[in-house]
């Protein structure tokens, strides 16, 4: 390894405990599905709405959907002002955005969605480090919970049966499934849950979930997005002015496949038997 970081910290966990997770569902009344995500003092807010159409640069007559996320720290998130970015999403921002978004169509079947456009709004209202794989975990809970409710209600059904457009419009008759029908046309849409968890070398000492005290001083820093059977979606594995070898790369990625089979067993329990 590199050079280490200079400068103390205080770790007040064990290296491959996690900070406590809390989950709030329903969080806003407006949005199709909403999550208060709460990672120690890492809270996020994520809200999944239905768009009225597909976008524009999608096919007529398309018959399958789409997945967006957006993501910002308020200004209220950060120890200064994080100032607001008005006219769109920039540099960090911009690259959280898209991994959440490829995260999550990682991950969901766009064909079994069928012709729907969801957005999922990732809004930190409090950073203490994590915060974009807080937003992750975060999005795919509001995603199911969306993806669960469109299919109660006949928005999201499977091709067979899936009346088109201008059926919808001629007020067509929406079929209605049984609970084992809903329940195995969402594991058609989203097979898997996914998940993101941080890994970091600190002090030499490899450690799980890093909160801004551990990362500021972390000399290599890790983000892992995995789906619950174990695959990976994406690896962020940087050195912070610093080198690390095969043997601590693997070390990092086991405590990450370790805290996200936690957080997928968090997102099973928080999701069972909800409407």
């Amino acid at each position: 390894m590199g050079k280490l970081k200079s400068g103390d910290f205080e770790a007040t966990r064990a290296p491959d405990e996690m900070r406590e997770v809390d989950v709030t569902l329903d969080f806003t009344d407006n949005a199709l599905a909403s999550v208060l995500y709460r990672q120690g003092e890492t809270t996020v807010l994520a809200c999944a709405t239905k768009a009225d159409r597909l976008p524009r640069w999608f096919p007529r007559n398309a018959n399958r959907g789409w997945v967006h996320a957006e993501y910002s720290l308020l200004p209220g998130s950060t120890d200064s002002r994080f100032q607001r970015e008005r006219r769109g999403a920039k540099g960090r921002t911009a690259e959280i955005e898209r991994l959440v978004a490829r995260s999550l169509r990682g991950a969901i079947d766009l064909d079994a969605l069928g012709p729907v456009a969801l957005t999922v709004d990732c809004d930190v209202l409090n950073a203490d480090g994590g915060t974009r794989c807080a937003s992750v975990t975060a999005a795919n809970i509001a995603l199911r919970l969306a993806i669960r409710r469109l299919i109660a209600s006949g928005d999201c059904l499977p091709a067979d049966i899936r009346p088109t457009e201008d059926e919808r419009r001629s007020g067509a008759e929406i079929p209605v499934l049984s609970a084992e029908s809903r329940a195995a046309h969402e594991r058609a849409v989203l097979p898997h849950d996914i998940a993101a968890i941080s890994t970091g070398l600190v002090g030499g000492v490899a450690r799980l979930d890093l909160d801004y005290v551990l990362d500021s001083a972390a000399d290599v820093d890790m983000n892992v997005v995995m789906t619950g059977d174990g695959r990976f979606i994406e690896v962020q594995s940087t050195g912070e002015e610093s080198t690390y070898s095969r043997a601590e790369l693997d070390e990092l990625v086991s405590l990450a496949e370790q805290g996200n089979a936690k957080l997928h067993a968090i997102q099973a329990a928080v999701l069972s038997g909800v409407e």
